[in-house]
């Protein structure tokens, strides 16, 4: 294997963090380095041998092609048949491996699980506009120079910093004080607990006041079309799934790198839960069912 050769295929996984965070779905992220990839050996040897830095090139052009994505996204959700959550990613070792009958998933396609990809973050990242959501995610996260990020989104250094504050001043707006891990995960595990038992009550005790759910069901199956809004509503809520879905078996998983809840039907993932903590509450629950999603869970 040559050494340019070596350097390109090494980039894989780098591209699907990237594009992952960049467009919060990891279908939409092994599209992208796919076409990053064609684009590449679409170019001539020459050509090719002339770029003096190929992961750099592999960068730069699949960013761009995330940003073409993000600005038609835009679109593309407000025909979304209900609310649009993000992807949600198992843990490294609950991922597909080729011994599955289901679709299988390169150790190269595996996202590195970080504060960066957890759910509200990358929720609040869908409120970025495009061009703001590239520059932080490069800046920020990757590291890159605004020079950089420049040339990538077609702004100026300048327009980039700015682009970056604005998103950070986004992330501040979100940002809640945040629980411990354990705190965070015993929250999860009463919450489960609670719910398998239909305790309102208890349910209610570990909901923020002002809780939300939010299902996406991406209009392929069942899920709620707005938000539900209110501690006890949500508790409420809850315990009528228990009711009208008793045989289902809830599980506790990674989800995004914090512990979250999986539930089965008759041994498949229907649904990937996962949650928010504020203090000594849950404020934020997200229930992913669009099948398309679900890929990376199917057993």
């Amino acid at each position: 294997m040559s050494t340019q050769l070596s350097v390109i295929m090494g980039e894989r996984r780098h591209l699907i963090n990237l594009a992952y965070r960049l467009l919060g779905s990891l279908a939409d992220a092994e599209d992208v380095v796919q076409e990053t990839y064609a684009r590449w050996y679409a170019m001539s040897e020459p050509q090719r041998e002339a770029i003096e830095a190929p992961a750099g090139w592999l960068t730069t052009v699949a960013s761009r092609i995330c940003l073409d994505l993000l600005r038609s996204a835009r679109v593309r959700r407000e025909r979304y048949v209900g609310e649009w959550i993000p992807e949600p990613l198992p843990d490294h070792t609950e991922w597909l491996d080729e011994r599955s009958a289901a679709v299988a998933v390169d150790p190269a396609d595996r996202v590195t699980l970080d504060e960066s990809v957890n759910m509200a973050f990358l929720v609040v990242l869908e409120s970025m506009t495009p061009a703001e959501r590239v520059t932080f995610i490069l800046h920020d996260v990757f590291r890159y120079s605004f020079p950089e990020v420049a040339e990538i989104v077609g702004r100026t250094p300048a327009a980039c910093r700015q682009l970056a504050t604005s998103a950070r001043r986004r992330i501040r707006a979100s940002d809640a004080p945040a629980a411990a891990t354990a705190q965070r995960a015993d929250l999860v595990r009463d919450f489960k607990r609670a719910w398998e038992a239909k305790d309102i009550e208890a349910l209610i005790g570990l909901l923020d006041p002002a809780a939300t759910a939010i299902g996406d069901g991406g209009g392929l199956v069942t899920a709620e079309l707005r938000p539900v809004e209110g501690g006890e509503r949500v508790a409420r809520y809850f315990a009528g799934l228990a009711d009208r879905k008793p045989d289902a078996t809830l599980l506790e998983r990674t989800v995004n790198g914090q512990l979250g809840l999986v539930v089965q039907e008759d041994g498949v993932v229907t649904t990937v839960i996962a949650f928010d903590v504020a203090g000594d509450r849950i404020t934020h629950i997200w229930a992913i069912r669009n099948p398309e999603k679900l890929r990376p869970w199917l057993s």
